[in-house]
């Protein structure tokens, strides 16, 4: 962000001085400011396991006082007190397999089968809609054969739960830092993914943090591949903490960025907390991506 920005953004504090006969436009910052905000269709989630240690009705209370719609990644037990609460659960917990046993593995195909057949009916009769999968890792296995075997596991799992009017979503992770021989760690091999599978109900999840360790070019892969999104997650970069001006990621921009695609589902905020009350980086981050 250059400083002509920045002014225009109000987040640099400098003395004015005008020529004479000329008028302020400060009186237009809050005008614009609202006209921002009011293009972000979007809504906003938190990630549970980021808040492992708050328990479920302090989260939710926490959620109703900072206007966020979801708490996500949640099974059964605790959507349930969610909805309850009038919250919505953005994104359920899939298959008990995990992250590194998935779909690129013709091994788990059976039992990713049956997890999901248990699911989807569950899923749809308590009236949420998105349930997350993963690739898995590699084990030796090609990244073309991979794609193969995710084509060959997820169709049946995709169509019964399109049945169902539900999505289902793969997110993309680093194989860098936090899950080495993940094998949907590259945006471009997800598309592809999404393409061979050509199911309207499936796409990915763009996780901002994963994606800048991966690959970088945050923005101009979400202005080129915005269509395959069906969720967002942040992080700071790196460390996956606050997403402020502690971190590399310039996380106002990426914001607006999405805003402009015409983005109209949730941004869920997995960082993980590192203030004494995580209470204030939740607030802090709802406020950056508002």
């Amino acid at each position: 962000m250059d400083r002509r920005t920045a002014l225009k953004m109000g987040m640099v504090s400098v003395p004015v001085v005008l020529a004479p006969g000329l008028k302020s436009s400060a009186n237009n910052h809050d005008s614009n400011l609202s006209n921002l905000i009011a293009e972000r269709k979007y809504h906003h989630s938190i990630s549970r396991w980021c808040y492992s240690k708050v328990e479920i009705n302090e989260l939710v209370a926490w959620c109703k006082e900072l206007g966020i719609a979801s708490i996500e990644l949640l099974d059964k037990e605790e959507y349930d007190i969610v909805k309850a609460a009038g919250l919505d659960c953005a994104i359920v917990n899939g298959s008990s397999l995990g992250l590194q046993k998935g779909f690129c593995n013709q091994e788990y195909h059976a039992q990713l089968l049956e997890d999901y057949s248990k699911l989807i009916p569950q899923v749809a009769k308590d009236g949420l809609k998105t349930i997350i999968t993963f690739s898995g890792n590699r084990v030796g296995i090609s990244d073309e054969q991979g794609l193969a075997n995710c084509v060959m596991g997820l169709r049946p799992i995709v169509e019964m739960a399109n049945e169902y009017g539900l999505m289902i979503v793969m997110e993309l992770l680093n194989s860098h830092v936090d899950h080495k021989d993940y094998m949907c760690d590259k945006t471009e091999w997800g598309v592809a993914l999404v393409d061979a599978l050509g199911l309207d109900n499936f796409r990915l999840l763009y996780d901002i943090y994963h994606m800048q360790i991966m690959e970088g070019n945050v923005v101009a892969n979400i202005r080129k591949y915005h269509k395959y999104f069906a969720h967002y997650h942040t992080g700071g970069v790196p460390g996956r903490n606050e997403i402020n001006a502690s971190q590399e990621l310039n996380y106002p921009f990426i914001m607006q960025a999405i805003a402009e695609t015409g983005y109209e589902g949730y941004i869920g905020q997995e960082f993980v907390p590192t203030w004494e009350n995580p209470y204030d980086s939740l607030k802090e981050a709802i406020s950056i991506c508002s």
